[in-house]
């Protein structure tokens, strides 16, 4: 195998591939990245048997073949030449080495059998359809800060993808919650999507999903079966499996009767909240919200370290309300707001509060109370 390539388009394939392998392994092929140059492509293929990524790149294909060598280990080679290099890579099969030379850098990487490597086995997808780029980024985007870190829960390690009944027919949702807080962000139903399985995308694959996203010109080929799902552009194909348990009934935890209406600059609620919970203790980070008409009053009050108060002027003419709320809980609900304000609708103090942008329904955040 031989082949020259720039070293730009060679650091964004390196890159995707190596995110995907785990750091701590105890097979050595799943450290490798798999390299198949053939005609006028090479793609890279790494997996850590739950995840694969295949990129697939332009280059310039002297000797076709295939070999694997370390991700990580290539990646910082990669990362380290200058920019706009061109990097020639070659093996020969038989020294189990592969040579990376760019100007005067000479470097040579062992390889291991291309025969060793795990290829993820192909799934018969029940459903097939298309999506631009901003719509799913969207869709992941704001839902993936609910997801759970709980691993006992683990069918709350990821994001609920799956067509559910919105206000003006069938949608195309992502839910994601923890227990404490949750999000749930609805799309307009793509042609074909219609049948699909709901399935539960994990957490490490809608981190690598994103990078397949960026380009707002994009059209994403998504594939889904019961227990694989496939999001897929011309140049590269991430195909994960999906996590095998049954995702909680989330409408049940979403208030319909919350009738208390405070409307806030979003911007101005998040500087705000981020301020006075500078001195609560890293423990609760509880922040106090007291509602008066027209004004909230913001407030923390740690015994060991000091008391924070703020106020702004909200819309807001219902009763008096206190309640309590994780600091982190509302900065990361409020970062969600793409519009200038966020609606709060709220109930009593020991109820879970409904958060959407301006009278936006396609959105729509929950987030418990606690004590303070």
């Amino acid at each position: 195998m031989k082949f020259s390539i720039e070293r730009g388009t060679l650091l964004r394939a390196v890159g995707q591939a190596q995110s995907v392998v785990e750091r701590r392994n105890t097979i050595p092929i799943l450290a490798n990245v798999l390299i198949e140059a053939e005609g006028d492509t090479v793609s890279f293929r790494a997996t850590d048997l739950d995840i694969e990524v295949v990129d697939k790149v332009s280059a310039q294909v002297e000797r076709a073949g295939a070999t694997t060598v370390p991700a990580v280990t290539l990646h910082e080679i990669v990362r380290k030449l200058p920019d706009g290099a061109l990097v020639e890579m070659s093996d020969d099969g038989a020294s189990g080495r592969l040579t990376v030379r760019a100007g005067r850098s000479h470097f040579t990487l062992a390889t291991l059998p291309k025969e060793d490597f795990p290829v993820m086995a192909s799934s018969e997808y029940t459903s097939n359809f298309t999506a631009a780029a901003p719509v799913l980024r969207r869709l992941f985007d704001k839902s993936k800060f609910a997801i759970s870190t709980e691993e006992t829960r683990y069918y709350l390690n990821g994001v609920y993808m799956h067509v559910a009944e919105g206000e003006g027919g069938k949608v195309l949702r992502c839910v994601a919650t923890d227990g404490h807080r949750l999000a749930r962000i609805d799309a307009e139903l793509p042609p074909g999507a219609e049948t699909m399985p709901g399935v539960i995308v994990p957490r490490k694959t809608v981190g690598e999903l994103r990078k397949l996203l960026e380009d707002d010109d994009a059209q994403i080929a998504v594939s889904v079966s019961e227990t694989k799902v496939r999001f897929a552009t011309p140049e590269i194909t991430l195909t994960s499996k999906v996590i095998d348990g049954t995702f909680p009934d989330y409408s049940r935890v979403i208030p319909t009767g919350n009738s208390r209406r405070l409307e806030v600059d979003a911007a101005e609620f998040a500087q705000a909240v981020d301020r006075v919970a500078t001195v609560s203790s890293e423990r609760s980070r509880a922040v106090k919200l007291a509602l008066d008409e027209d004004r909230l009053t913001l407030s923390v009050n740690a015994p060991d370290s000091g008391a924070a108060e703020e106020e702004l002027a909200v819309a807001y003419g219902d009763e008096k309300l206190e309640i309590g709320f994780n600091a982190k809980y509302l900065l990361e609900i409020a970062s969600q707001v793409d519009r200038e304000n966020a609606v709060f609708l709220f109930n009593s103090s020991g109820d879970p509060t409904l958060m959407r942008e301006g009278n936006d329904s396609s959105a729509v955040y929950v987030v418990m109370p606690m004590r303070v």
